[in-house]
């Protein structure tokens, strides 16, 4: 009997129906070793030297496939073909007792029969490169949360946490925050018309030049100006004076990949980035076709690649000829060099295993939010091998006294890749026009506007920045967007847009002012491309460390004790006005706060000078439900609430109803928001109670479990699935 050890469960029961007799299959879940949450687990005097524990959820686990391995003629590593799974790898050889240079590590893109039976006949070493590229990466994470989170929460609150990328993202997020709240919008008008030539169908037209001078879009900036122009062209006389019509090629997008899947997945699904990752992940590990068993439905979703294997091409071609017909074939196959920065892994692309699996009839087998992203997927792979769209546009001018507007349109000659994978541009059609002809206006107005600001981050946006720049990994930009909403520095407003809570504004301007280079996006950009360096063996890992390590710990040190000076000078002279014992600086769940040193006898405390008073109430728009007087808000010993206005008299309260964006698992049609019990301890809960009663002691995620879909939990030192039932759990990394 061999072994072979992937990560997952599901992994393993796809594979294993391809391997056959003579083949055990089991999973790790995910890490089996890491370093400890108690401590640092990095000997910093001795090169970096790691501390690997087993945490004790895994234990199980390892002493079962120890067992496996004894009884086994041969173990095969078989997790994924990226840094991290050969990170696994090498820590499940260690624990095996296994020589990482003599282990067998197989590797596959896809898992299909073809892409296994290649792979278990081309074994190959551990690739230590990978593995060392990894390990630096996790200790840098380590170094980086470990030792700056501490001191947030000695300058700001508890409970914060600092990190070599999501600091850097909730960097761009707050000073975009800002660029909206500094904008001032500026008034410019337009001057618009509605033409009509004999009895076709009216079309609009804007003023394009005026007395021979090109209109600028921000040049009307007044009603009054606006007028003039208007009072010019009353008595007009309208005619076309030049008609252009020019046909042009629309080329489909490149194939996916990490990044560019979640761009669309956000864009056209509305998905967020952890929702794409943990689907494509289902996707790509397996799904139950039927008689057909379980079958990976995509390649790998974890790449940089453009590439697509020629097997893929040859039946991309095929199926586009059977089903559309030979006009939408290419001539040659479509190919895409990857062109993102610091490419890491030589993958494909992200496509279907099997073209002739397509989503209709792939559907019955699968649930919304799979089949939904798998035809996207499908579709995008396809439509690269598919002619080019074909569109013609087309320009009108109407010339009236010293006044020319212009008109545009655009319509398909041949939708080509549009047939599959449409634009969401829709055709705008003009009217059969020609030079000469004399028109009429229906209307001719000005139209007053206000320019707006850059809008706040998207996933999609935010990945993309974030990928432009070289900022961390696509592969982990799901779960960094996750980390700052789960930290409460990160809110999703009304349009799933990332708005940055009080308390982010606090950790960025401190992070920017006395750790410049851990938000600086250019000094992460270079440390990223460092560690592509390790990955391609051009540098070593240790070299790396010290260079961050040595520097950074200097500033920790300085800057913690200018800090803790500023903090001693806040309380200095402070007395308690109860006991007169002096007040010392504290720090609370809601910030810094005066308490008194005599306590716990003396347990008077007060804000800040300069701090906001607590107790300040704050109007609201809601009504009391008792009383029907206003609401106000106050922050109270459990945090933010709100109270009737005509307290005493009436002492109404009720808990502000905190939304965190994850549709209730049970009923489907709530939502799960934030509460709390009568003794202030925080719960979650549907808000369609009573119709529904699930409720969750802790904060569930917008991450579905990969097994059984419900909110995974982040708990301290692990991620687990928040279904009783289910025993989906894997270890939490620094990151997340």
């Amino acid at each position: 009997m061999q072994l072979v050890i992937v990560e997952s469960p599901t992994k393993a029961k796809t594979i294993a129906r391809y391997l056959g007799k003579g083949y055990t299959v089991l999973a790790s879940f995910g890490h089996v070793r890491d370093l400890p949450k108690s401590k640092i687990g990095v000997d910093i005097e001795h090169g970096f030297e790691p501390t690997y524990i087993i945490p004790p959820k895994s234990k199980p686990k390892v002493k079962e496939l120890q067992n496996a391995a004894k009884k086994a003629k041969a173990v095969l590593f078989a997790t994924d073909e990226d840094r991290e799974g050969e990170a696994i790898s090498w820590h499940l050889a260690h624990i095996l007792d296994i020589d990482p240079k003599e282990s067998k590590r197989i590797t596959f893109h896809e898992i299909t029969k073809e892409a296994i039976e290649h792979a278990m006949e081309n074994p190959r070493a551990l690739d230590l490169r990978l593995v060392d590229a990894q390990q630096a990466r996790r200790i840098l994470d380590r170094l980086v949360g470990y030792e700056l989170s501490p001191l947030l929460w000695r300058t700001i609150r508890r409970g914060l946490s600092a990190g070599r990328v999501q600091s850097v993202a909730l960097r761009l997020i707050v000073e975009r925050e800002r660029e909206i709240l500094a904008f001032v919008p500026q008034e410019y008008w337009s001057i618009e018309g509605l033409f009509r030539s004999g009895s076709s169908d009216p079309f609009e037209a804007k003023l394009h030049a005026l007395n021979g001078k090109t209109i600028d879009k921000l040049e009307i900036g007044t009603k009054t100006r606006a007028d003039e122009i208007l009072e010019q062209l009353k008595n007009a006389s309208w005619s076309i004076t030049h008609v252009s019509a020019k046909e042009k090629a629309s080329n489909p997008p490149a194939p996916f990949t990490t990044s560019t899947l979640q761009q669309a997945a956000n864009t056209r699904l509305g998905f967020t980035s952890k929702q794409t990752m943990t689907l494509a992940q289902k996707l790509y590990e397996g799904i139950e076709l039927g008689n057909e068993g379980q079958i990976g439905l995509i390649t790998y979703m974890r790449t940089d690649s453009q590439n697509l294997s020629e097997k893929f091409l040859t039946e991309a071609k095929a199926h586009i000829e059977q089903t559309y017909g030979k006009e939408y074939v290419l001539d040659a196959p479509r190919r895409h060099k990857t062109s993102s920065k610091g490419a890491q892994e030589a993958h494909e692309a992200i496509r279907p295993t099997d073209v002739s699996r397509t989503p209709d009839l792939v559907a019955p087998y699968l649930e919304a939010g799979l089949l939904k992203l798998y035809r996207l997927i499908w579709q995008r792979a396809v439509a690269t091998q598919m002619q080019a769209a074909r569109m013609m546009s087309t320009s009108v001018d109407i010339t009236g006294g010293e006044a020319t507007f212009r008109a545009t349109g655009q319509h398909v000659v041949f939708d080509g890749y549009l047939k599959i994978y449409p634009d969401q541009d829709k055709d705008k059609l003009l009217p059969e026009l020609h030079e000469g002809d004399a028109i009429t206006a229906d209307s001719v107005e000005g139209k007053q506007h206000f320019t707006e600001p850059p809008a706040r981050f998207s996933d999609a946006s935010l990945v993309k920045k974030l990928e432009e720049d070289g900022i961390g990994r696509p592969s982990t930009y799901a779960s960094t967007i996750s980390t700052l909403i789960d930290r409460g520095y990160v809110e999703r407003d009304e349009r799933k847009r990332l708005a940055p809570t009080e308390v982010a504004g606090q950790v960025n301007d401190l992070l920017v002012k006395r750790f410049p280079n851990i938000v600086d996006p250019e000094f992460t950009a270079r440390l990223e491309a460092s560690l592509d360096k390790i990955a391609e063996g051009e540098m070593e890992w240790q070299p790396l460390l010290q260079a961050f390590y040595g520097p950074f710990h200097l500033n920790l040190e300085a800057q913690g004790k200018e800090l803790d000076a500023e903090a001693q000078t806040e309380a200095e002279g402070e007395v308690c006005d109860k006991c007169g014992k002096p007040m010392i600086l504290k720090h609370g769940r809601f910030g810094k706060f005066l308490a008194c040193s005599g306590y716990p006898e003396c347990k008077r405390t007060r804000p800040v000078k300069g701090a906001p008073e607590l107790a300040a109430p704050e109007p609201t728009d809601e009504k009391c439900d008792k009383c029907d007087a206003p609401m106000v808000k106050k922050i109270g010993r459990f945090g933010p609430f709100l109270s009737c206005s005509r307290y005493p008299e009436c002492k109404n309260i009720k808990s502000i109803e905190k939304k965190t964006g994850v549709i209730c698992p049970k009923c489907k049609k709530g939502e799960i928001i934030e509460k709390r019990t009568k003794k202030g301890k925080t719960f979650y809960a549907c808000n369609q109670y009573p119709a529904c009663d699930q409720a969750f002691w802790d904060k569930p995620s917008d991450e579905p479990c990969p097994t059984c879909g419900w909110p995974l939990i982040a708990k301290k030192t692990k991620i687990s699935c928040s279904n009783e039932t289910c025993e989906y759990t894997r270890v939490r990394e620094e990151e997340e």
